[in-house]
């Protein structure tokens, strides 16, 4: 199975792409998919703990995804 992951920002140029599919069993923990994608060509770029958002909502890494289930990290920010 694989999960939809929509990259932006710094996170899309390191990945080379706004959107992935990671090849992962799903359900799985928000964390196991963070570490697939840190096993990826430009994923040491991604911190430990990224800011993930599942279906339009923050998560923490212990959340749990499942098939269908919209991902995307976020990046940081910087405003002024």
């Amino acid at each position: 199975m694989s999960v939809p992951v929509l990259l932006f920002a710094s996170y899309a140029d390191a990945f080379g792409a706004p959107r992935l599919e990671v090849s992962i069993a799903v359900p799985c923990l928000v964390e196991e998919l963070v570490h697939a994608m840190r096993l990826l060509p430009g994923g040491t770029m991604l911190p430990t703990t990224p800011l993930v958002v599942v279906n339009h909502s923050w998560t923490k890494m212990t959340a749990v995804i499942c098939e269908g289930d919209e991902v995307a990290l976020i990046p940081p920010v910087a405003g002024g």
